[in-house]
């Protein structure tokens, strides 16, 4: 009986055209990966809106994150409950209405919990469209429609930026959610008309939930957020209250890989990690979300409160990720098989690391051009590496295990890239903190050039002030201002250095993935 399942499994194929089946796919994936970064240049228009600080407006975009952590393990169990046809227009559907009520909430915490509800919703959309692209294509067409899809999941939170500062700047920041309502709409019928269930994803009797999986699940991820989010602001483990939320997060942690390992119905099978490929594929993966996520968060921040750009003019300084991404896509398509997956990983990796480190030798006094070139480079070496990791993490697994093993895939991405986009922020404050300290110790009467500045600007303010004195004190003023802005612009440069290391440290990693030698033409 097992081997008629596995038969069945392997020789489904669907029964419309397998682009038109994906349609609807891409479009939720658009529609789910553009919402994880289009908030960002808008965060402090939001934080403004209801008068809270940036820290606290990154709540708005872990919010989303974590909550589509939890949902993406329920994916098996809601597919087999209803259907994965049906699962994915309902997941569709929740995301269309939490849009809706992001756009009109009125306090910080109102659109933290829209924000959540739309994590909810979406969380299942991604894994869904990754095991469908998989599943409806076999050998060259795989490949093909797997770039497609990598191109997807890379270039919209790229562009993301770009949407979000435009509508910011021209209309305002609620009709960047406003905007997915029609898209929703349109996806459920496109999904409703073309999207079908292969036999192992369609609705099935008897389903039963690990709820013990789900609660350990709950206990592990909502607590380690909290921890992240809160942790800066109340100086880590000095503080009772994190030693004790962190303490419920990795003992949750721990009994839910114990639950799926002992318990009946696990939410995700842990089989999926004795595949290599899978293994180092989806931790590569996980750093990779964590850089991309984390630096999409920063940059905007970085454009508007350093160098003075509004918000749609850093997301077109952002904007250029986007056009590498495309032009890799066509170097891609133009070597096809010329090239090994691996190749094609490595050079993505050395792209990403030279991007970074091109951004971390900015400046106060650049050019666009000099973000732009950076960003640039980043784009091509994005596509060069998710899509050949996605691919090769997943080649050599079943079609069977696809929706169970993007599910986890997803889970594992979405928690890095939360935690990324949670712990930059307590890298600028910290890494700011540490160059402050630094620079401080020039500034004093023994140094000549303080000396000498401290003087010229004092006889900038005599008039000013009206005596020496407190033309002096405004001097000092003036020179300890410059400080803290030079101190906080070496807090990013020194967070894109290490954003660089990680991806020039992943390179060797490439070597232990094996699978098709060529890439598809």
């Amino acid at each position: 009986m097992a081997e008629t399942i596995e038969t069945t499994q392997e020789e489904w194929k669907p029964s419309v055209n397998p682009w038109l089946l994906i349609l609807p796919v891409m479009l939720a994936t658009f529609m789910y990966a553009l919402d994880e970064t289009v908030a960002n240049v808008a965060l402090p228009h939001i934080a403004g809106s209801y008068s809270v600080s940036n820290q606290e407006s990154i709540w708005v975009l872990t919010s989303y994150l974590m909550a589509s952590s939890i949902v993406i393990p329920m994916i098996d169990y809601f597919c087999h409950l209803v259907g994965r046809k049906n699962f994915f227009m309902l997941g569709v559907f929740i995301f269309t209405i939490a849009s809706f009520l992001c756009g009109i909430s009125n306090s910080i915490g109102m659109i933290v919990i829209a924000r959540a509800m739309q994590g909810f919703g979406g969380g299942c959309l991604l894994p869904m469209a990754q095991s469908i692209t998989m599943e409806s294509f076999k050998g060259e067409a795989r490949n093909k429609a797997m770039a497609v899809f990598g191109l997807v999941v890379v270039v919209a939170p790229i562009l993301g930026p770009v949407m979000g500062g435009w509508i910011t700047e021209n209309w305002s920041w609620p009709y960047i959610f406003f905007i997915n309502i029609p898209v929703g709409f349109i996806c459920i019928a496109l999904a409703k008309q073309f999207l079908e269930d292969p036999p192992y994803a369609r609705k099935q009797k008897n389903v039963q939930l690990n709820k013990w999986g789900f609660l350990w699940l709950c206990v592990w991820l909502v607590p380690l957020q909290i921890v992240f989010d809160k942790g800066n602001d109340a100086d880590w483990f000095n503080a009772t209250w994190i030693c004790w939320l962190t303490a419920v997060a990795v003992t949750g942690a721990i009994l839910f890989f114990i639950w799926q390992v002992k318990g009946k119905n696990p939410l995700i099978n842990l089989e999926v990690l004795k595949d290599v490929n899978f293994l180092c594929g989806t931790t590569m993966l996980i750093l990779l979300n964590a850089v991309l996520l984390a630096s999409l968060a920063i940059l905007p921040q970085l454009l508007q409160n350093m160098l003075g750009y509004d918000a749609f003019t850093s997301g077109v300084a952002i904007m250029p990720r986007g056009l590498g991404a495309f032009l890799s896509l066509a170097i891609f398509g133009g070597l096809g098989g010329r090239l090994s997956y691996k190749t094609y990983g490595i050079i993505g990796l050395f792209c990403l690391g030279c991007g970074g480190w091109m951004l971390s030798e900015l400046n106060l006094e650049i050019s666009m051009m000099n973000i732009v070139l950076p960003n640039f480079v980043f784009g091509i070496g994005l596509v060069f590496t998710m899509m050949p990791i996605t691919t090769l993490s997943c080649i050599t697994l079943r079609n069977d295990q696809m929706t169970n093993a993007s599910g986890f895939q997803n889970l594992l991405k979405t928690i890095g890239g939360a935690i990324g986009t949670s712990l930059v922020a307590t890298m600028i404050s910290r890494f700011s903190q540490v160059h402050q300290y630094g620079l401080v110790k020039n500034m004093h009467d023994l140094n000549p050039q303080f000396s000498e500045r401290l003087s010229m600007y004092a006889g900038s303010f005599i008039h000013q002030a009206g005596d020496m004195l407190n033309s002096t004190y405004m001097a000092a003023k003036m020179l300890y201002n410059q400080l803290i802005q030079q101190s906080t612009l070496c807090a990013y440069m020194t967070t894109f250095k290490v954003f660089a290391i990680a991806c020039f440290i992943l390179i060797p990693f490439m070597f232990l993935l094996k699978g098709e030698k060529k890439a598809a033409s």
